[in-house]
């Protein structure tokens, strides 16, 4: 069995250098990897708390079906959804209580997957819940990831370092 060397080592530097542009490639990628799951996070934050605030305060285009209205302060799930919306999404966005927020923001949109669109159809193309969906899995995925090194959470030494 022969055994291929994975880096090579610069006599000049003393410095080990990845042995193939596929191998730096990785390495670059690897290394920006906490930065890009930490806009990640923003944008899904973001753009969550933008379905919060349209359907609460009637701005960008308003609540869904509403013609640029809002939803009824209390009434049940809308309300209380677009709430967990504005701030998930605002908490998520900034890195404070990430893992948390993060966590019931997911369970909300399972909630809205499973309730309102599933007994439309069967696929998500079919019953219109493809955004619920994609916000699920994505808060699913942050709670496992945490926030990243650019957030709140970590200027104040709550993230776990990683």
């Amino acid at each position: 069995m022969s055994r291929t060397p994975t880096a090579a080592t610069s006599p000049a530097s003393g410095q080990s250098a990845p042995a193939s542009p596929v191998a730096a490639l990785t390495e670059r990628v690897d290394a920006a990897r906490p930065y890009v799951l930490s806009l990640f996070r923003i944008v899904i934050g973001l753009l969550f708390a933008c379905h919060g605030a349209a359907s609460l305060f009637g701005v960008l285009g308003g609540a869904m079906g509403s013609n640029g209205g809002t939803i009824a302060a209390g009434t049940w799930p809308g309300w209380y959804a677009a709430v967990i919306q504005l701030v998930g999404g605002i908490l998520v966005m900034v890195g404070l209580g990430s893992r948390s927020a993060a966590f019931i923001s997911s369970g909300s949109m399972a909630y809205a997957y499973f309730d309102v669109h599933q007994s439309e159809a069967l696929w998500p193309i079919q019953n219109h819940g493809e955004a619920s969906a994609l916000f699920c899995w994505a808060f699913l995925l942050l709670v496992f990831t945490g926030p990243g090194p650019l957030s709140l959470d970590r200027l104040f030494g709550r993230a776990k370092q990683g």
